[in-house]
């Protein structure tokens, strides 16, 4: 079976879900995203980037990052800011608000999730009803992902799919919002994570013929297979001519087209990918340095320390460290 290069990056990015809110709301309201220095040691400590979105799943909207145009949301629809930018969630546009306060956050962070807040609800009719999350991952030393997002991304529900994991989400994160269920916690994460896969599709999906970038490759035909072929073996020792091979391309077709979808060639990106599976490995467990320099294509220890060294600017041991 094919690798497949999105699905690695995300496991070795260590992507994860956590601080869910259930917002219920009654016109006019507004509130502001939290700072991502209260939330990012909540979700997964260590980790450098943060990812917001909220899922409208009753009512209408509107989405404002700082800076930006507001952007009118329906029932059935998601924002995802990828950035971690600060923005408004609010009943009309150019709206302002404050961030909730941290010990709002404390409490949503240790007590039942999602969290339930309520702005101007007092148990009547809401205008609007969100479900909020936040995710969390790494984006060094190679999140080409995250380097190939824009800064917002929307995506449509069951008016545009007639059903979609987007309308599932909903639908289950509703039910997991009204009856808490023990286990909610865990359901919420894993559903809000398949759903940022999702919505990342969509947007692959939706990319002009003349886009570059790592998501572009994904889509080319002979790039992605060069990229499973990286992905699915990447302690093999790899040459051009090789790789040009597995993709069905001679040796300079390949360079070349490669450099310019992607926007690297294809053995700096190899060296790149086998650094975030190093630093995944040092950051994930126990294994000993000799084993990794192994399972990431290195013949000695000492050469993979000086290649790691040399790309992400420390030592192994000190990255090691520094996710401990």
């Amino acid at each position: 079976m094919a690798a497949d290069p999105l699905s690695d990056l995300l496991k070795t990015v260590r992507l994860t879900g956590a601080v869910f809110f259930d917002i219920a709301a009654r016109e006019p309201w507004a509130v502001a995203s939290p700072p991502r220095e209260l939330i990012l040691p909540k979700i997964l400590p260590g980790a450098d980037h943060l990812i917001a979105y909220h899922v409208v799943t009753e009512g209408h909207c509107f989405a404002t990052a700082t800076g930006g145009q507001a952007i009118a949301l329906e029932a059935g629809e998601v924002v995802v800011f990828t950035s971690s930018q600060s923005h408004v969630m609010s009943s009309g546009p150019d709206m302002r608000a404050d961030p909730p306060t941290a010990d709002v956050l404390e409490v949503a962070a240790a007590g039942t999730k999602p969290f339930c807040i309520n702005y101007g609800y007092d148990g009547g009719a809401a205008s609007t009803r969100l479900v909020c999350g936040y995710f969390a991952c790494d984006a060094r030393p190679f999140n080409p992902l995250l380097e190939n997002l824009p800064p917002v991304i929307t995506a449509a529900g069951p008016r545009s799919d007639g059903g979609g994991f987007i309308a599932q989400f909903i639908r289950f994160a509703v039910a997991e919002a009204a009856e808490q269920h023990a286990g909610s916690d865990s359901v919420l994460t894993k559903l809000s994570e398949l759903m940022f896969i999702d919505v990342v599709r969509r947007y692959l999906e939706g990319l002009p013929p003349q886009q570059a970038g790592w998501l572009a490759g994904l889509r080319e035909p002979h790039i992605a297979k060069a990229l499973s072929s990286m992905h699915g073996k990447p302690a093999h020792d790899w040459t051009i001519e090789e790789l040009a091979k597995q993709a069905g391309l001679s040796r300079s077709v390949l360079a070349e087209r490669f450099a310019d979808v992607v926007g690297i060639p294809p053995m700096q990106y190899l060296a790149k990918w086998r650094m975030q599976l190093a630093a995944e490995l040092l950051t994930g467990g126990n294994a000993n340095m000799a084993g990794i320099a192994a399972a990431v294509g290195y013949e000695s220890e000492a050469a993979f320390s000086r290649a790691f060294k040399k790309m992400i600017g420390v030592a192994p041991s000190a990255w090691r460290r520094r996710g401990s």
